[in-house]
């Protein structure tokens, strides 16, 4: 099928950047950022076309590739769309060209390594996304942390080292432990159906007894959280952003972090129906202790990075309440919060990255009536800040009222039965709504319309390559805030898919 070699060439386009990179001379800076955002732009425009093409009608997989690897271990290079991760894979083709052309006057130091880490970390994430075999999901999900590490290692900030250290650490031993229960996963596989493969479509038919999924469910739910990341495995975070460059703060939190909630939609929760089952007071609860303590902790940050770092923990915590409600209209939230959130945080560090660009300062005392000295800067700025508070007609809204929607849904007929918890913790998430804005309202009063400081330089307004990609981000969150039926349709079947496995036991003797 044509649109299944346009999917194979969208994800491989990366590495034929990184193969055409080393065929330019060295030292042609400019030619380097020419061809990064060449590439970054093809493949955008083929993901948006492949979107287009996405028919909504139909289940499961569209634009499949499916060919042997290993064949005597049951692994297959096996690639698709399906409704889990269209928007996400569109989402991270689209951020693409903008942190390219972000970083065109922030890396000057071994740009051309920089752009080769960056087009390799696309192509991880991409691959991720559109991995159906377990195997060559994990081969990706490794493959991140290598251009990461080396991202804010070499372009990062002073602590760099150890935030590279900190970040290494708490993934790989969240990544140990997944690789050990997939083994044990299929080989339970083979032991009860003779059956040896790594494909999701055939692992989600293995039957455990509950004691051993939720073993195996512990094991993916540390590597997810620490990912996501979920209290109290969060404090990696906000080092890593600290320390990292503008463009890999950009990656980290558009879409490296979803790789945590995305990999619980689709392997972890789906695969241990009757763990989850079983886990979920406890991961609603740190899910709803994220939400609030993230904003607490935004609340109380001078350092400006570090504001917008702790609000992801908090808006992420909406992903995994929207997750584990088991409604339609939460999970449907879920994937629309992952796509808002990567918007606009990504949007938002930009933007820190441009001012730190002409202050070299990230302490919010700094900062006071920017308003007046870039008034273009503070109406994007505003702009953003609405959308993370969850303004009506952005995206923050409809995807924070599609999960609290959600998850008072399901917590209704449950406090009806006696159980009191589900609605008592939906009813405390509500709070994170009103911690956001104090925290993002502060954040904005005293940097745009606190007591003018006076600035160490004449302050230049963003530039035209600095209003296109935020126009761009602009666009997009107003677009999923104003007409999210169209994304809504491309999710609605898979968000239906996930409920049924969810819900659906695979205990030993159990019906199929």
């Amino acid at each position: 099928m044509f649109e299944a070699g346009v999917l194979n060439l969208v994800l491989f386009l990366p590495l034929l950047g990184i193969a055409l990179l080393l065929a330019l001379p060295a030292g042609n800076h400019d030619a380097t950022r020419r061809l990064a955002l060449i590439v970054m732009l093809i493949q955008f425009v083929l993901t948006a076309w492949l979107y287009a093409r996405f028919d909504s009608r139909v289940a499961g997989l569209q634009f499949e590739t499916k060919l042997p690897w290993i064949a005597s271990w049951g692994v297959n290079y096996q690639i698709g769309l399906d409704g889990y991760n269209i928007l996400l894979v569109l989402m991270t083709a689209f951020l693409g060209p903008l942190v390219v052309a972000s970083a065109f006057t922030a890396i000057v130091k071994d740009v051309k390594l920089f752009y080769a880490m960056v087009f390799l970390i696309q192509f991880a994430m991409m691959g991720a996304f559109v991995a159906q075999d377990l195997f060559l999901f994990y081969v990706f999900w490794e493959t991140m942390l290598i251009p990461m590490f080396l991202m804010i290692g070499i372009w990062g900030g002073e602590r760099r080292i150890y935030a590279t250290i900190k970040f290494f650490l708490y993934t790989a031993f969240g990544s140990i432990l997944m690789l050990a229960a997939l083994i044990y996963l299929v080989y339970s596989l083979q032991t009860t159906s003779g059956v040896i493969s790594f494909a999701f479509a055939d692992l989600v038919k293995a039957r455990l007894p509950l004691g051993v999924q939720e073993v195996l469910l512990a094991a993916f739910a540390l590597s997810f959280a620490i990912k996501v990341p979920m209290v109290p495995l969060h404090t990696w975070l906000p080092d890593a952003h600290v320390e990292a460059p503008t463009a890999g703060s950009v990656i980290l939190a558009g879409v490296l972090l979803k790789m945590g909630t995305y990999g619980f939609m689709k392997l972890g929760f789906p695969l241990f129906p009757d763990a989850t089952h079983a886990f979920t007071p406890v991961l609603m609860t740190l899910a709803v202790i994220s939400i609030v303590y993230g904003a607490c902790l935004a609340l109380v940050q001078n350092d400006i990075k570090k504001i917008i770092a702790y609000s992801s923990i908090s808006h992420l915590g909406y992903v995994m309440l929207g997750l584990l409600s088991l409604e339609i209209t939460g999970i449907q939230g879920a994937v629309i919060q992952m796509v808002s959130h990567g918007l606009v945080a990504a949007g938002l560090f930009l933007m820190v990255g441009m001012i730190y660009e002409r202050c070299h300062t990230r302490e919010l005392a700094a900062y006071g009536g920017l308003a007046k000295l870039l008034p273009v800067y503070s109406v994007f700025f505003m702009i953003l800040t609405l959308a993370s508070v969850g303004l009506p007609t952005t995206s923050g809204f409809t995807g924070e009222f599609l999960v609290l929607l959600g998850a008072f849904k399901a917590a209704w007929p449950l406090y009806k039965l006696g159980d009191s918890l589900p609605l008592v913790l939906a009813v405390i998430s509500v709070t994170g709504v009103v911690l956001g804005a104090l925290y993002m309202l502060r954040f904005a009063l005293g940097f745009l319309f606190g007591a003018e400081k006076a600035p160490h330089q004449p302050l230049s307004d963003l530039s035209g390559r600095e209003k296109t990609i935020l126009a761009l981000i602009v666009a997009a969150v107003f677009w999923l805030g104003l007409f999210p039926d169209g994304a809504l349709q491309k999710t609605d079947l898979a968000a239906r898919a996930y409920k049924q496995l969810v819900t659906t036991s695979r205990l030993p003797g159990s019906a199929p």
